[in-house]
């Protein structure tokens, strides 16, 4: 098999717990929405952006505000970033033999950095060659992947992409990229039955003949 040149990776469930974003990040900004809306009356009604927190609705005006109020909470320590174990190893290990890593998630490009800038492991920030979000368009339209293709001057067939979301693989898959899903024991996603499937990034880099080592 030929290894592809780059890799695309979603972030909750792919290479952050779903229960971190669930648990310790949603609820932070939620309980810091008020005070945030209060100060910036240009925003939407602070009970139409609740409603769509509770919704998780993927608005890019909604993403945008709360990786506004996250970047407080990482600034003063309250807030670490939390990655599934075999992660940063692979992403550098990945990085430093030549593939090219780029995001791609709901949340915006700011609130990405955020969190690959504050893990345990480091900053992983430089890692990465691109940050893409809700701008290129949603998650289960194919055009948001030729897109990112396009943007980060590769082929689609060299783009392997790794989400835990089965839609967003399909998506993915029609605009001619590559497809893996993260399985992952704790967050209990269902195994995917049309795309290849991994329960850690070491699983993935056996599969499509990465670095592991």
């Amino acid at each position: 098999m030929i290894p592809p040149a780059a890799i695309l990776t979603d972030i909750e469930g792919t290479v952050s717990p779903i229960a971190f974003v669930r648990d310790v990040l949603f609820p932070y900004a939620r309980a810091r929405l008020p005070a945030f809306a209060a100060a910036h009356p240009e925003l939407p009604a602070l009970e139409t952006l609740l409603a769509q927190m509770d919704r998780d609705e993927k608005d890019p005006v909604l993403k945008s505000i709360q990786g506004m109020i996250w970047e407080e909470g990482y600034r003063t320590g309250e807030i670490t970033a939390e990655l599934y174990p075999d992660v940063a190893f692979l992403l550098r290990r990945w990085s430093k033999g030549g593939l090219r890593l780029f995001v791609y998630s709901s949340g915006s490009v700011a609130a990405q950095r955020l969190l690959f800038g504050h893990t345990p492991a480091g900053d992983l920030t430089p890692l990465f060659q691109g940050f893409f979000d809700l701008g290129v368009g949603p998650k289960r339209e194919a055009a948001s992947y030729a897109l990112i293709a396009q943007g980060a001057n590769i082929s689609p067939a060299e783009l392997l992409f790794l989400s835990d979301v089965e839609a967003e693989l399909d998506a993915a898959a029609a605009a001619g990229l590559r497809c893996c899903q993260l399985v992952r024991a704790s967050d209990a996603t269902v195994a995917s039955t049309r795309h290849a499937v991994a329960a850690d990034f070491a699983e993935v880099a056996a599969k499509f003949s990465l670095p592991r080592g």
